[in-house]
This record gives C-alpha cells, sequence and structure tokens, in this order.
C-alpha cells in the first residue's frame, strides 16, 4: 500500500457510496456518472492495496479497510467545510438520511420531527420512502426504518417507539344508507376496506382476516390514505389508524369495544449508521415526537356513544 497515491477525491468518492450504497446515487451526488465513480473506487482500491467495497444484495457495503478510510474521507470533508465556511466548526448533523416508513407514520410523526429538526439543522436533507413492509435494512442507501410490529432481524439496532391503535369506522353517510351494524355478525355483513390481502407482509396487520373473517373486501390498497378517503366516500367499512380517521368529523366510530387493535411501531437503525451524527439525531427526534403524538396515535378522544356507534371529539374542545 502508497498511502501516498491516495487521492482526497477518490476518498471523498467512497464517502458518496457509503452514505448511499449505490454508485448511481454516489454519482448525482458528485457530479458525475457512475462509470466514474467505479473508476475512481478501482483507483483507490489500488492505492489502498485492497478492497473497500464489496458488492452484496444489499448493494454496495464497506469492507474493513473502506470503513478505516471513510472515517478519513469524512475528517477531509469535515476540514473543507471549516475552510468554506470561513473557518467555523461545520454542524454534523447534516447531508442526507434516507429513512423508511409506514404511510401514516411518515405523515403524521416523521414529518413533524423533521420538520422541528431542520429548523436547528438546515444543512441536513431526510428522504422518506413510505411502505408497508417487514424490516429488511438491505436496501442500498437506507440508514434506518419504521415497521409495525417487533422486527426479527440483526441487521441494526431494534428500539420500540410506541403503539398506535386500529379501530373500524364507518362515515355517516354510509351508516344512514346502509345501517349501523351492532355486533361482529353484522359487521361481517358489510364490505372491508384495508390492505391488499395478497400483498399484506405484516402479520400483525392482519387483524380483520382474524376478527371478521367472512368480511368480504369491498375496496383493498396498499396506501392507507386510500383507505381513509374510500370509507369517507363510503365505500366501504374501513379498519382504519385512529390517528388518521379522527381528524374526520364525517367518520364513524364502530363496535370501539369489540374492535381495538394495539399495535406497536419499532425503528431499526444499520449498525453502520449509528456512528453518523445525522442519522443518530433523526433517530432522537423520531423517538421524541413519537411520545409526544402518544394520545393521538391512541385515539385519546372523547367518546360520545350515538347508538353503535360513537361520535368523537378531542379530549381539549
Amino acid at each position: 500500500m502508497d498511502a501516498t497515491n491516495v487521492r482526497a477525491d477518490d476518498l471523498l468518492m467512497l464517502l458518496a457510496v457509503a452514505r448511499t450504497g449505490r454508485y448511481t446515487a454516489a454519482a448525482q451526488i458528485r457530479g458525475v456518472d457512475h462509470t466514474t465513480v467505479a473508476r475512481r473506487i478501482a483507483a483507490l482500491e489500488d492505492a489502498l492495496g485492497g478492497r473497500v467495497v464489496a458488492a452484496s444484495a444489499r448493494g454496495w457495503e464497506l469492507t474493513a479497510l473502506g470503513q478505516h478510510a471513510v472515517e478519513t474521507a469524512g475528517r477531509i470533508e469535515a476540514a473543507m467545510s471549516r475552510l468554506s465556511g470561513g473557518g467555523e466548526e461545520p454542524d454534523p448533523v447534516s447531508g442526507v438520511v434516507r429513512m423508511s416508513a409506514t404511510d401514516g407514520f411518515s405523515a403524521y410523526v416523521a414529518a413533524p420531527a423533521i420538520a422541528t429538526l431542520r429548523q436547528r439543522h438546515p444543512e441536513l436533507s431526510v428522504e422518506i420512502v413510505a411502505t408497508q413492509r417487514r424490516a429488511a435494512l438491505h436496501r442500498p442507501g437506507l440508514d434506518l426504518e419504521v415497521v409495525v410490529g417487533e422486527p426479527q432481524t440483526s441487521r441494526g439496532t431494534a428500539t420500540r417507539l410506541g403503539t398506535y391503535t386500529l379501530g373500524m369506522y364507518a362515515s355517516r353517510a354510509y351508516l344512514e344508507r346502509e345501517g349501523t351494524p351492532r355486533d361482529l355478525a353484522e359487521l361481517e355483513q358489510h364490505r372491508l376496506v384495508y390492505f391488499v390481502d395478497s400483498m399484506l407482509q405484516v402479520e400483525a396487520l392482519d387483524l380483520p382476516r382474524r376478527l371478521v373473517p367472512r368480511m368480504r373486501d369491498g375496496v383493498t390498497s396498499t396506501n392507507v390514505f386510500v383507505h381513509v378517503e374510500a370509507t369517507r366516500v363510503g365505500a366501504g367499512i374501513g379498519m382504519l389508524p385512529c390517528f388518521a380517521a379522527d381528524r374526520h368529523p364525517d367518520l364513524v366510530r364502530l363496535l370501539p369495544d369489540l374492535v381495538a387493535e394495539r399495535l406497536a411501531y419499532w425503528m431499526i437503525v444499520r449498525a453502520d449508521s449509528l456512528r453518523i451524527p445525522a442519522v443518530a439525531a433523526l433517530s432522537e427526534a423520531l423517538r421524541a415526537q413519537t411520545v409526544a403524538a402518544q394520545p393521538m396515535l391512541d385515539g385519546a378522544y372523547t367518546v360520545v356513544r350515538v347508538g353503535a356507534g360513537v361520535r368523537r371529539a378531542h379530549a381539549s374542545s
């Protein structure tokens, strides 16, 4: 190994690959094409005398030598930031963090948490992939995930964030037209608005199939906001997160004593991302925001019964 032949630009190229897991994404960050990235990584490996990245099903991953080189690259980037900032110490909570979460959590917990965090760290950028799936921190460039149900994974550090509640809802117009179900047997006579059964990856979300197995599908979707809107326009009775449904006064919660499923949100952070200040800051912001939003997530509203259904008013109203 001849460290005198190591170019700072090649180290910064490796840093971009480490942060994204992809040559194409690193190329966009560095303003080059992906073949240039590959060429600069090869040059760095020649200079260091060993592999710095290895291809796998999880994208490009750092080797032990690559991790050592990235630490040096980080110091170079920090020094360059100080120079461009007139010698001031740069904010370590900066750059791009990529996360995955369910669509409801992304909208009502992650978005406000990120907005608050960015007020303190304006150089931070967060990319959210909204999806409903099992934990799988093998997707290139993904720093953390928020999933429903305790993850069975050894790919990162798992933390239980909090809970949320699911309930059955229908629109007032629908109930006037079709009648209000008084028990589970009558509930099964209606059509269900929920996830696409064949595409449901999270076992904890299979409650309707267990609770009302004879309830036929009406509208199914992979997106919870489609569930909410389909329920509001009378497409059927929706199994909805209370935090999403309770925002709409035209929705009525049904049989709350019989249908109230509380599920847990878990956060998984990649082991190699824990050392990145921006990732650590985002994970802490998500934890704090989940705690603050817990009453909303659990559907903590004052319940006023209307026949077999309920009308909701927020506890503060």
